[in-house]
C-alpha cells in the first residue's frame, strides 16, 4: 500500500471512530462507546464549569463518566463537518448536538468542535472536546430558577467604554 493510499485509510479510519462515538453517546451505548477508547485515553474538556472533571483518563474513568449522559440528555448529532489535517490519525471535527435536557424538559442545542487523536486501530487516544458549558447550564436548570437579567459578561473594561 502506497504512502497515500495508507493515509486515506488511516483517516477514514479516524473519522469512523469519531463518527461511532457521536452515534453511541447519542444512542446512550456506553458499554459499546467505551470501546472506540484506547485503554489509556484521555478525555478532555476546557472549558468544564466547576464540579465538572477537565480530564478523564482510562477506560474505567470514561465509563463511569459518560454512563449518566443518557439520562441526562437525549441528542442528536448533526451537521457533522471533518475538516482535514495533515496527520491522517488526527481529526478535526465541527458537529451540532440537538435535542432535550431530560430532567428539565428544555431544548439542549449546543455546536462542538473536537480535535480526536487515534491510534494505529483507530482507536481514540485523546479526545479534545470543546463545547459551550452554559449551554449545559442553561438546559439544565429548571424554569422555576430565578435569573439574573444582566448575564453580560465584562473582559476589563468598563461597558460605556467599550460602547464609546
Amino acid at each position: 500500500m502506497t504512502a497515500t493510499k495508507y493515509d486515506a485509510s488511516r483517516r477514514t479510519a479516524a473519522q469512523h471512530a469519531v463518527a461511532e462515538h457521536l452515534r453511541l453517546t447519542a444512542a446512550g451505548h456506553t458499554e459499546e462507546w467505551v470501546k472506540l477508547f484506547a485503554p489509556d485515553a484521555v478525555l478532555e474538556f476546557p472549558y468544564a464549569p466547576d464540579g465538572v472533571p477537565k480530564q478523564v483518563a482510562g477506560r474505567d474513568a470514561l465509563l463511569a463518566h459518560m454512563r449518566g449522559f443518557p439520562e441526562i440528555f437525549d441528542v442528536k448529532f448533526v451537521d457533522l463537518v471533518f475538516h482535514d489535517t495533515v496527520d491522517p490519525s488526527l481529526v478535526v471535527a465541527e458537529f451540532r448536538s440537538t435535542g432535550t435536557a431530560l430532567p428539565t424538559g428544555k431544548p439542549y442545542e449546543q455546536t462542538c468542535i473536537s480535535v480526536v487523536r487515534t491510534d494505529d486501530d483507530a482507536r481514540i487516544t485523546h479526545y479534545l472536546d470543546y463545547w459551550n458549558p452554559l449551554v449545559a447550564i442553561e438546559a439544565l436548570t429548571p424554569s422555576e430558577v430565578p435569573t439574573e437579567s444582566d448575564r453580560s459578561v465584562m473582559f476589563g473594561a468598563r461597558q460605556e467604554a467599550v460602547l464609546d
